[in-house]
C-alpha cells in the first residue's frame, strides 16, 4: 500500500455521547458527582484499613489495594471525559491517547488479579481454616498484592507498541467515551488483524483465565459451605464472600462482553453502555458494596470517628 500520500493524525477527537448533546451540561455534574463519590469511598475504605489494627488481616488489605486501584482506574479516564463536556474541542493527543489506554488497561488487569487473589484468599478462609494463617501470611499477601500491580503494568505493552506502530491518517473521531483498544484500531489505515488477533489472545488469558479461577474458587467454596452442618455457619460463610462476588460479577460481566471477542465492534451504543458499567459504575458501587453489607468496615469507621 502506498504510504506517500497519507496525512499523519497527531490527535483525536472523543465523540462520547453524541445523541446527547442538548444534555451536557447535566451529565456533567451527574458525572463530577458520582466521580467525588466514587474518590470519597474509596479514599475512605483505604484510610480506614489502613489506620484500623483490627481490620490488619489479608482480606482487608486486598480490599484496600481494590479501592486504591480502583482511584487509579477512574482518574485515567474521567477528568477528561467531564473535560470533554464542557468543552467544544473534545481532542486528546495520540501520545495523550495510548497513555490513557496503557494505564486504563494496566489498572483494569490489576483489577482482574486482584479479585482472583481475593478468591483465593476465600477459599483458604472458608476451606481450610485451620491452615488459613499459616498459608495465607502477611507476607504472602504483600507479595500477592505487589504481583497484581507488576502484572497489570507490564499486561498492555504489547498491544500499546503495537497500536503506536500503526498508520492512522483520517478520520480521527473516536466513536467511544474515551481512548480503547477497538475504536481506535477502527482508525487505522491498513489491517488491524494481527492487532485484534493479539488483543483477542492476551484478554483471553487475562480476563477468562482469571475469571475461571475465580469461578473454581467459588465452586469449592460453595461445596464446602453445604456440608457446614448449621444455618448460622453456612450464613456466616457466605457473608464474607457475598462483597466479593458482587463486585466480581459487575466488573467481569462488562469486561467479558467488551474485550474478549473478534470482532471490532458490535454496535456504538453497545460499547459506550459496557463502558459505562466497567469505567465509571463498578468503581461508584465498590464502596457502597463493600462498606454497607460489612460490620467490620463499618464499626472501625465508627472508631476512627470517635478518635477524631
Amino acid at each position: 500500500m502506498d504510504t506517500g500520500n497519507w496525512s499523519k493524525v497527531t490527535e483525536f477527537i472523543i465523540l462520547g455521547f453524541p445523541q446527547l448533546q442538548g444534555v451536557q451540561t447535566y451529565l456533567f455534574f451527574l458525572l463530577l458527582l458520582i466521580y467525588l463519590i466514587t474518590i470519597l469511598g474509596n479514599l475512605l475504605i483505604f484510610l480506614v484499613v489502613r489506620l484500623d489494627v483490627k481490620l490488619h488481616t489479608p482480606m482487608y488489605q486486598f480490599i484496600s489495594v481494590l479501592s486504591l486501584l480502583e482511584l487509579g482506574y477512574t482518574a485515567t479516564t474521567i477528568p477528561k471525559m467531564l473535560a470533554n463536556l464542557l468543552s467544544k474541542k473534545k481532542t486528546i493527543s495520540f501520545s495523550g491517547c495510548l497513555l490513557q489506554i496503557y494505564f486504563f488497561h494496566s489498572f483494569g488487569a490489576s483489577e482482574c488479579y486482584l479479585l482472583t487473589a481475593m478468591a483465593y484468599d476465600r477459599y483458604l478462609a472458608i476451606c481450610q481454616p485451620l491452615q488459613y494463617p499459616t498459608l495465607m501470611t502477611p507476607a504472602l499477601c504483600t507479595k500477592m498484592a505487589a504481583g497484581c500491580w507488576l502484572g497489570g503494568l507490564a499486561g498492555p505493552i504489547i498491544e500499546i507498541s503495537l497500536v503506536s506502530q500503526l498508520p492512522f491518517c483520517g478520520p480521527n473521531c473516536i466513536q467511544h467515551i474515551f481512548c480503547d483498544f477497538p475504536p481506535i484500531l477502527s482508525l487505522a489505515c491498513t489491517d488491524t488483524s494481527i492487532n485484534i488477533l493479539v488483543d483477542f489472545i492476551i484478554n483471553s488469558c487475562k480476563i477468562l483465565v482469571t475469571f475461571l479461577l475465580i469461578l473454581t474458587s467459588y465452586v469449592q467454596i460453595i461445596l464446602t459451605v453445604l456440608r457446614i452442618p448449621s444455618a448460622e455457619g453456612k450464613k456466616k460463610a457466605f457473608s464474607t464472600c457475598a462483597s466479593h462476588l458482587a463486585v466480581v460479577l459487575i466488573f467481569f460481566g462488562g469486561i467479558l462482553f467488551m474485550y474478549v471477542r473478534l470482532k471490532k465492534s458490535y454496535s456504538l451504543d453497545y460499547d459506550r453502555a459496557l463502558a459505562v458499567v466497567y469505567s465509571i459504575l463498578t468503581p461508584f458501587l465498590n464502596p457502597f458494596i463493600y462498606s454497607l453489607r460489612n460490620k467490620e468496615i463499618k464499626d472501625a469507621l465508627r472508631r476512627q470517628l470517635m478518635e477524631l
